[in-house]
């Protein structure tokens, strides 16, 4: 359970950066008020964390998976249906398991599992999402290479690598546009990119909990910051190796197909060098 003075110390500074400190509050009123979060926080914990979720059935967890589902095939089957009604679907799976839990384990757990899990893990979750966000925002990569097979497999190698330091919003914020401007030239690129999704904005989190939500919660709940590292990273290097391998082979075919590239006078973006 995460103590009041650590809660403060997260609340704080996130709404004196919201809200300018010119307005009516002053730093003193937001200390209060976060220190009164701090309390709420503090009761909910204490409540939530006398309920034993691993008592659950899997039942309980579908959901979840229907939202999951509705995410990945909703914009595919009826895309004009869930960009009007996305919120609307995601309350309706949220109430679908809100109230019956309610109903069977009474309004104070669920009151009380809310605030935890909003307070506790969401909020540091969102904070440390923007510190990464911010921190990679302010590397830019100027210039221009040319996208070859060996070129995009080094691309995103050093992006699965960077995903467990900078995050994996980080690293694919960072690296995405040098490697669509290298390849603007090809016929061919769509491979490059659902690889890239793969790697370094999936498989690349795995060793850190900065690379990954559920493992950042995981760190959140006690787990040691280097237990991925440390447990983790065989079955990432596999994953990794076999899918740049395969991006390598299935790129080189395409690289080698007749007019795959444009003339160079076509290229939208001309090679350049490289620089930070």
């Amino acid at each position: 359970m995460m103590c009041k003075p650590h809660l403060e110390a997260i609340i704080t500074p996130c709404l004196t950066s919201l809200f300018p400190m010119s307005t009516s509050l002053s730093l003193l009123s937001w200390t209060r008020l976060a220190s009164g979060l701090g309390m709420i926080l503090a009761s909910g914990a204490a409540s939530a964390s006398t309920f034993d979720g691993s008592t659950l059935s899997l039942l309980w967890g579908l959901p979840f998976a229907a939202t999951l589902f509705s995410i990945a095939l909703g914009p595919l089957l009826a895309p004009h249906f869930w960009h009007h009604h996305y919120g609307k679907i995601a309350a309706f799976w949220a109430l679908l398991f809100l109230l019956p839990f309610t109903y069977v384990y009474g309004t104070h757990t669920t009151l009380a599992s809310i605030v935890h899990a909003g307070l506790a893990e969401y909020l540091p979750f969102v904070i440390l999402l923007m510190a990464l966000f911010t921190a990679a925002g302010g590397i830019c990569l100027h210039g221009n290479l040319h996208g070859r097979p060996t070129l995009n497999v080094g691309i995103l190698g050093l992006g699965t690598l960077l995903a467990s330091v900078i995050g994996t919003t980080g690293a694919a914020m960072l690296l995405v546009r040098p490697l669509i401007r290298a390849n603007d030239n090809r016929q061919h690129v769509t491979h490059i990119l659902v690889f890239f999704i793969f790697l370094v904005a999936n498989i690349g989190g795995a060793l850190s909990p900065l690379g990954d939500p559920p493992l950042f919660l995981g760190f959140l709940k006690g787990v040691d910051f280097f237990w991925p590292l440390t447990f983790v990273w065989p079955h990432m290097l596999l994953m990794s190796v076999l899918l740049l391998g395969i991006l390598y082979v299935l790129d080189l075919y395409y690289f080698h197909q007749r007019e795959e590239e444009r003339p160079s006078y076509m290229d939208p973006s001309p090679d350049t060098p490289v620089r930070i």
